[in-house]
């Protein structure tokens, strides 16, 4: 994306994170933000910045991970945390209900979502007790979230979205300016 934190850029008239933000925030109890670097960058946000728990760039695990830690100290009465990136601008606004429910109805561990045939692991629920698990398979140089998830009980969540994909990723300048259309609607001619 040019470089830069690409949960900066902008959609909408507002960064990718913060509409992140307004759509997470209604659906947890505590809000983080994983990220490396000097947090003063995301300040104006209000919310803590944790950096990765462990060394090396890991990935999207290690911020799996670093929630999990951080839960474990700072919100002892949470048994779960719950993932969300910052590159997905339309995720739904009841996902973590639905995936707590549908991780209820099945008695699984893990949850994840999905969408249009893919599934959508870094949208998941985690236990705050399997932190040691994912360290120790962390430092054996795991990175993968689905080879890590497939030794537990999971549940795949399936959601839809009408026009757009509920789970549609903003990795490229190209697909920011595709959201920019979808968040306009569908055209009339």
């Amino acid at each position: 994306m040019g470089g830069g934190d690409k949960c900066l850029q902008r959609l909408g008239g507002e960064t990718l994170l913060a509409r992140a933000i307004a759509r997470a925030r209604p659906q947890v109890d505590s809000l983080i933000l994983n990220a490396n670097g000097d947090p003063a960058r995301f300040g104006a946000y209000g919310i803590p910045v944790v950096p990765d728990v462990i060394d090396g760039f890991a990935g999207p695990l290690a911020g799996i991970l670093t929630a999990m830690e951080w839960a474990a100290q700072n919100a002892t009465d949470h048994e779960t945390v719950v993932s969300f990136p910052t590159d997905a601008p339309f995720f739904p606004d009841d996902l973590v209900d639905t995936m707590l429910e549908a991780r209820r109805q099945a008695g699984a561990l893990l949850a994840c979502a999905a969408s249009r045939g893919r599934t959508h692991p870094v949208f998941g629920v985690w236990p705050v007790n399997l932190r040691a698990d994912l360290r120790h398979a962390l430092e054996q140089g795991e990175r993968k979230i689905d080879r890590w998830t497939d030794q537990y009980p999971i549940v795949t969540v399936e959601f839809s979205g009408v026009d757009v994909d509920p789970f549609f990723n903003a990795n490229t300048l190209e697909d920011l300016a595709q959201a920019e259309r979808l968040l306009q609607g569908p055209t009339r001619e």
